[in-house]
C-alpha cells in the first residue's frame, strides 16, 4: 500500500507516518520549498518517508505529486492550523484550509477517483455550540476564520463524495495534542511553561481564557482512527473525541501538580491572549467511530497532560 501525507511534518502527519510505516505501507510526504527545513518530529523516520514536493495552493504540482507516487490513500493534513493566526491572516487560511481542500479532491477527480481521500476536520466548526455533546449531525457554527475555512473544507469534502463517487471521509478530530503540539498552542504553552518554572528557567505563565472548555484527546490515539476511515468499504464523516471536556484552568492545575507546584503562584492571565470570539464549550460525541470503526481512545486526560509535561522537562534539560 502506497500513502501520501499532506502535513506529515506536523504532529499529526508526524504520528500517522509512523502508523502506516508500522503497517507495511510505503509514506510518500508532501512538503513546500522551504530555506529552512522543519522535518524535526520525523527526523527518527525520515529515511524511510519518501519526499514529493508541491503546495496546496498550486493545484498542478499536486496532480504532479499523486501522478509521480500513485497512492492509494491520502490523507489530508496540511493546514493553517493556528486559530489566533486565522484572525490576522484570513485570506490565507482561507486559501489553505478551504481552497486547498478543493484542490486535493480536484486532483483526484483528475488523476485517478479510486484513490481514498481523508479530510482534517475539526470541532472549531461547531464553534457557538448548538447542541452538547456534538455529533457528526451537529450543526456548525463556526466562530473564528479557520473555522469557517474548516467548514467550507468539510462540505466540499462530502460534495466530492456525493456527487464523483470518491472514496472521501472527514475526521471532524476534537483537541488532541502531544509532546509534538506546537509551542503556540495553549496546552503545549503550559506544559512547556510548567517544566521551564520548575526548573527555575522561568517564574510566570501567562495565559487567556483559563475558562474555555475543550475535549483533549492524544494525538496518537486519533490517527489510528483517520486510518481506520480509509478502510471502511463507505467513506463517511466522523466525531473523534473523548466525551470528556476539561477547562485551560484543570489543565493547568493537572501540569502544574505534575511537579509539585502551586499554580496560583504562577500563572497570570492577559487579556491580548482573548480571542475576539471566544469558542466556550466543546466535548464531542465519538459514539459512531466506536461503533463502526471500532475506535476508542486509550490515553485519558491525566495521562496525556502528565506525558507532555514530562516530555518538556526532559527536553529542556537535556
Amino acid at each position: 500500500m502506497r500513502a501520501l501525507i499532506t502535513g506529515i511534518t506536523g504532529q499529526d502527519g508526524s504520528y500517522l507516518a509512523e502508523l502506516l510505516l508500522s503497517r507495511g505501507y510505503e509514506v510518500y510526504g508532501m512538503v513546500r520549498r522551504s530555506s529552512t527545513e522543519t522535518f524535526d518530529r520525523i527526523q527518527h523516520i525520515r529515511d524511510k518517508i519518501h519526499f514529493v514536493q508541491a503546495d496546496l495552493l498550486d493545484q498542478l504540482s499536486i496532480v504532479h505529486v499523486i501522478e509521480e507516487a500513485r497512492p492509494e490513500e491520502i490523507y489530508n493534513l496540511a493546514a493553517q492550523s493556528f486559530v489566533p493566526t486565522s484572525w490576522s491572516q484570513p485570506m490565507l487560511t482561507g486559501e489553505f484550509d478551504a481552497l486547498g481542500v478543493t484542490k486535493m479532491l480536484e486532483a483526484i477527480r483528475l488523476v485517478d477517483k479510486k484513490i481514498k481521500f481523508y479530510q482534517a476536520s475539526s470541532s472549531e466548526m461547531f464553534g457557538k455550540v448548538r447542541e452538547v455533546p456534538q455529533v457528526e449531525t451537529t450543526p456548525f457554527y463556526p466562530r473564528s476564520p479557520y473555522g469557517v475555512a474548516k467548514v467550507y473544507g468539510h462540505w466540499i469534502t462530502v460534495n466530492y463524495r456525493e456527487s464523483y463517487g470518491i472514496h472521501a471521509s472527514s475526521g471532524i478530530l476534537f483537541n488532541h495534542e502531544s509532546p509534538r503540539r506546537g509551542l503556540d498552542f495553549v496546552t503545549r504553552k503550559i506544559t512547556d511553561g510548567v517544566a521551564r518554572i520548575k526548573l527555575g528557567l522561568a517564574d510566570k505563565l501567562t495565559l487567556g481564557n483559563l475558562d474555555a472548555k475543550r475535549d483533549w484527546g492524544f494525538a496518537g490515539d486519533y490517527v489510528r482512527a483517520m486510518w481506520l476511515m480509509t478502510q471502511q468499504k463507505e467513506a463517511g464523516d466522523y466525531v473523534i473525541a473523548t466525551g470528556v471536556s476539561h477547562s485551560v484552568r484543570e489543565f493547568v492545575q493537572e501540569a502544574f501538580a505534575c511537579v509539585d507546584l502551586d499554580w496560583q503562584k504562577h500563572v497570570t492571565t492577559d487579556p491580548r491572549y482573548m480571542r475576539p470570539a471566544e469558542v466556550d464549550f466543546l466535548v464531542g460525541d465519538a459514539s459512531k467511530a466506536r461503533k463502526v470503526l471500532g475506535w476508542q481512545p486509550e490515553i485519558d486526560f491525566k495521562g496525556l497532560v502528565r506525558m507532555m509535561v514530562e516530555a518538556d522537562l526532559k527536553r529542556l534539560k537535556e
